[in-house]
């Protein structure tokens, strides 16, 4: 007699992966989610591991934590997954602020990022 189960929020060849809190705006996150769009997992990995952007590494962590979602909730075949969605969003902003001359108030805004991937299998054509 329990709920209904809720649908899933991907198909049934694709999984996910969330990284919310990361430490740089949305603008600069987006540059390196960019870079591993519509790429194979492998090749998006080995794209992250060598980067220079120190953000990179948190991209690497959430995609790793995608295609292990992929391989041991939906079953999915790890060499035929490729980056479907990699998409940014803002999170909080902490305001700091700073002396300046002639009493004013220098404004510091930090902001947080949160980051989706999506990874999908796809089939090899022969």
């Amino acid at each position: 007699m329990g709920k209904e189960q809720n649908p899933r929020r991907v198909a049934d060849n694709e999984a996910m992966a969330k990284a919310r809190m990361l430490r740089t705006s949305p603008q600069k996150l987006n540059l390196v989610a960019a870079m591993i769009r519509g790429k194979k997992v492998e090749k998006a990995l080995t794209d992250l591991t060598f980067s220079k952007r120190r953000i990179a590494q948190d991209v690497k962590k959430c995609l790793q934590s995608a295609i292990a979602n992929a391989e041991n909730n939906h079953n999915l075949d790890v060499d035929e997954l490729v980056v479907a969605e990699a998409f940014v969003g803002k999170n909080l902003v902490m305001k700091r602020g700073r002396p300046r001359a002639r009493g004013r108030f220098g404004r510091i805004v930090k902001p947080f990022s949160e980051l989706t991937i999506k990874v999908r299998q796809i089939e090899e054509q022969a």
